[in-house]
């Protein structure tokens, strides 16, 4: 019987501060509970892979412990990115996976992201992995195998045999001491062109600078190499190598939405009239790019549980997220990958001779805030949301997405509030057609704020 600290169950995994939110014994607890439900669900095979984080051998160790305890066969994979995690469960055949990572958190951070049974294992599983971790006797079953398996170069492979394309670019990649950094050269190698790789040794205190690709003070020293080399393009993951950051030739950092759009340029000439899925902080410019490319565009909620779940549920070939979490289905599993989506993009913009500068340039100009980070109060957050959206739905003149949080369109643009699923916060974001729209549209957003007693006061990011 195990009790985890409540702060750890998130919404998309389980995340805390070693040693003081999070132990081992935690991990041990969890590899019961998992494995449980995973028995319980007809399953028994469970892979296991752990970022470079100091902590994440220990937290292996006993998670692998506690999933051995109940019988399930547990096959280690090692260190690398937790989409090779994801590719060994599709590529051994296996039931689950368990990956333990901090993802792009403070060195002190460390956690675990799951898939059971060729699902997301997200929301009311993780809730319900916590009440089953309280419940569970500890007697140990016995009978389980485990075995090692190093799939690095296959991994490699199996994302290098999607580039197609005759020639090759060069190419400045970032992997910010992350666990993207144990794979990448076996890719790069596979790759035609020419490539140079940043920080590829795997240093979980993250020497150089923080592996969050969105954050546009991580990308300089790319940006800076990009520029010296005369690169084509600049590429950067985030700590356990699931999201990209790209920038082009001239520095521009080319953010989520941008990308998606440049993607789906290639995923709807081989399918016509194809779903294409993003989050609700994606640009309008995506949306009405992806109709003027004859797809159908659909907005969804922010989480990459959430978006994997909906592309299963739809048989969109191609997703994506502003936070750089790029899903392909077309010719691959569905799940997001930033190595994969780097080989992607690459064979695209070889293969079509075009420069990803260009087709930046070729999207329409708007202007928009960075992510804006209210703090509310976590009891209260959820509340004033039905608030707002009680009071905008009232009003017959505006045009109101509720499908995460607010989305409200104006003839100035659109902004965007939601509560936030991992912080004690509303996100906000807009996007107008001009600097004057976007104050208006600002104005609006702090409004309905203002009237249910919140400060525009900004967070942390």
């Amino acid at each position: 019987m195990h009790q985890f600290h409540p702060s750890i169950l998130r919404a998309y995994d389980i995340r805390g501060v070693v040693g003081e939110t999070l132990s081992a014994k935690d991990a041990f607890a969890l590899g019961q509970a998992f494995a449980a439900m995973l028995i319980r669900a007809g399953g028994k095979s469970v892979a296991v892979a752990r970022d470079g984080r100091a902590s994440s051998p220990e937290l292996e160790n006993s998670l692998v412990n506690g999933l051995r305890s109940t019988g399930v066969d547990v096959h280690q994979l090692g260190l690398g990115p937790t989409p090779m995690l994801y590719f060994g469960v599709k590529h051994l055949n296996l039931d689950a996976g368990v990956m333990v990572t901090g993802s792009h958190n403070p060195p002190t951070h460390n956690g675990f992201k799951m898939v059971m049974l060729d699902k997301p294992f997200y929301g009311d599983d993780i809730l319900a992995l916590g009440k089953l971790a309280a419940t569970v006797d500890g007697a140990a079953r016995g009978g389980s195998k485990l075995q090692t398996h190093d799939l690095r170069d296959v991994y490699a492979a199996r994302l290098a045999s999607d580039y197609r394309a005759a020639t090759g670019l060069k190419v400045v990649w970032d992997a910010g001491n992350g666990a993207a950094g144990a794979v990448l050269k076996n890719i790069t190698d596979r790759l035609p062109g020419t490539h140079e790789l940043l920080f590829a040794d795997v240093d979980g205190k993250f020497p150089n600078h923080h592996p969050d690709p969105t954050v546009p003070e991580n990308l300089r020293d790319l940006q800076r190499r990009v520029a010296e080399t005369n690169a084509d393009v600049g590429i950067a993951f985030d700590g356990d190598g699931d999201r990209i950051g790209v920038v082009d030739r001239g520095g521009r950092i080319v953010w989520g939405d941008q990308l998606l759009a440049i993607l789906a340029r290639d995923v709807l000439a081989r399918h016509p009239g194809a779903t294409i899925i993003a989050d609700v902080k994606a640009s309008q410019v995506l949306f009405d790019e992806i109709k003027r490319l004859g797809g159908v565009p659909l907005m969804w909620r922010t989480g990459h549980s959430l978006i994997k779940a909906k592309m299963k549920e739809t048989g969109a070939p191609i997703a994506g997220e502003m936070s750089g979490h790029m899903f392909f289905a077309d010719g691959y599993y569905g799940f997001d990958d930033g190595l994969y989506c780097a080989v992607r993009l690459l064979n695209y913009l070889a293969a079509s001779g075009q420069d990803l500068a260009a087709l930046l340039d070729e999207l329409p100009r708007v202007v928009n805030t960075p992510e804006l980070r209210i703090p509310v109060d976590e009891a209260r957050k959820f509340a004033v949301m039905e608030e707002i959206k009680s009071r905008l739905q009232k009003n017959p003149d505006l045009q109101v997405n509720d499908v995460d949080g607010v989305r409200v369109t104006t003839p100035d643009g659109w902004w965007l509030l939601r509560a936030s699923n991992t912080q004690a916060a509303l996100v906000g974001r807009a996007e107008g057609k001009n600097e004057a729209a976007l104050d208006r549209l600002t104005a609006l957003l702090k409004e309905q704020l203002a009237a249910s007693g919140v400060a525009f006061i900004l967070g942390g990011h």
